[in-house]
């Protein structure tokens, strides 16, 4: 069944005049210039229709790599925001117009090098009342540590808030998430290593790296002042300092409650610590952060990821309706395979897992979800499964039909597969049939290095 026609046309008004539309049928996909859809078997539903703008380069000024962007918006004002790493530290570019366009480039207060340090992992979010805040990782005098900057005119100014001071010395830190509660409190999960002699790598050679040994921990942390000061760690998995974890997005639910998805990897030999295989987890906290539900094993029988998985895995998002959603990638032996679950009782039970790209190559499916209205969630992926490169791909999921449409390429152009791409990439929905995407991509002329694109998509749902 095709789009409405009249969903359609009113989907398309205000859209740039570079757009492509696509309608999806149960047939063969149709080739088109920019949205190529990838047939995906008889389980699609191609109910769903999309209109992509054609993506811009929201890094041009900003010369070098510029990679692993992150997103936030502001429905409030039709504002998105994206930080990445590039102009020299954490870049910054905002769109007051739901991410038609946007404004030049600018980077962050406290990211650039200075006395040796460097910058990464930027995370983003927007309070209740419109501040901005965007977190990054610093390592500096031999600590390593989250910093957060701030701006309240809608992202034409920053100034650092505040930082997180590490509890030992010479710790390990990384990859950090934020979010912004209902009444304002901050959020803050990084992973945490008391000791950074612990942690031994995996890197890749296109890629970032990962962990073969290590003190790696899921923490929490909250500031009540506007990221100025902060409170001691919450240790969200168990058994710390020991016990496996990283990569833990946040979200808050209306009453306060927090969730969190986590990556947590099977630990043996204490203290050495070797991580072998992970698996996604969830937890609850009720109090504040204070105390933790027991993990859930989201996905059991999906498989498990290796620890040469490089890109940030594990993504979560809120419904309105309170359905909370997963997205992560497993590895087999040689595979890696896409996944979507949901919960509708704030985590407790998740539903099966259901596979997200149509592919299952050997190649990184680094994934993302976003919520869009009841029960439906926009599901993202920046792939090389592609033999041409990097390519950045979407896809709809409502919960009482599965899939709406096959995987349709957002991504006009391939980035080079041998260049990074980031670890992550921008994905917001400023409406409810609206989404705008942002990604790295090494593309021609500049194929050395990454830029990063952004595109709109509108959403006919049935």
């Amino acid at each position: 069944m095709r789009a409405r026609p009249g969903r359609l046309r009113s989907l398309l008004v205000g859209l740039c005049a570079g757009a492509t539309v696509i309608a999806l049928t149960t047939g063969p996909a149709q080739a088109a210039p920019v949205g190529t859809a990838v047939p995906a078997g008889p389980a699609a539903r191609a109910d769903a229709a999309y209109a992509i703008s054609t993506p811009t380069n929201i890094s041009a000024p900003c010369s070098g790599q510029n990679a692993e962007t992150i997103q936030a918006v502001d429905p409030a004002v039709n504002a998105v925001y994206d930080a990445w790493m590039g102009c020299k530290g954490i870049g910054f570019a905002g769109s007051r117009d739901g991410g038609s366009t946007f404004g030049s480039p600018l980077t962050l207060p406290g990211s650039t090098g200075q006395n040796g340090s460097r910058s990464w992992d930027p995370a983003i979010t927007v309070a209740p009342d419109g501040a901005i805040y965007v977190a990054f990782m610093v390592a500096r005098s031999g600590l390593t540590f989250p910093v957060v900057d701030v701006s309240t005119d809608h992202g034409a100014s920053f100034k650092t808030a505040g930082q997180i001071t590490p509890p030992d010395a010479n710790n390990w830190g990384d990859r950090d998430f934020v979010t912004a509660g209902p009444d304002g409190t901050l959020y803050l999960t990084w992973d945490y290593g008391p000791s950074a002699a612990a942690v031994t790598f995996v890197c890749a050679a296109s890629g970032s790296c990962s962990f073969a040994t290590g003190d790696v921990n899921a923490v929490l942390q909250k500031s009540t002042d506007g990221g100025r000061t902060w409170s001691a760690m919450s240790h969200i998995s168990p058994g710390y300092p020991n016990s496996g974890a990283d990569s833990a997005p946040v979200t808050v639910e209306a009453d306060g409650s927090i969730d969190v998805l986590y990556q947590g990897y099977v630990v043996t030999d204490v203290p050495t610590d070797n991580l072998t295989v992970a698996h996604t987890y969830a937890t609850r906290s009720t109090d504040g952060g204070a105390t933790w539900s027991p993990p859930v094993r989201v996905g059991g029988g999906a498989g498990s990821m290796n620890n040469s998985e490089w890109w940030i895995d594990g993504s979560e998002a809120l419904g309105p309706d309170g359905t909370l959603y997963a997205t992560w990638d497993t590895q087999g032996s040689n595979s890696d395979t896409g996944w979507l679950s949901y919960s509708q009782d704030h985590g407790a039970t998740w539903s099966t897992p259901v596979q997200v790209p149509s592919d299952t190559l050997n190649v990184p499916h680094v994934m993302q979800v976003v919520a869009g209205p009841p029960g439906t969630a926009y599901v993202g992926w920046l792939s090389s499964s592609d033999p041409r490169g990097y390519a950045q791909y979407l896809r709809t999921f409502l919960t009482t039909r599965g899939w709406l449409s096959a995987p349709v390429r957002v991504s006009r152009n391939f980035g080079t597969s041998t260049v990074w791409p980031g670890d992550t990439f921008g994905f917001s929905a400023p409406a409810p049939d609206r989404l705008v995407l942002a990604w790295g991509s090494a593309v021609a002329p500049t194929a050395s290095n990454d830029s990063i694109w952004a595109a709109t998509v509108g959403v006919a749902l049935p």
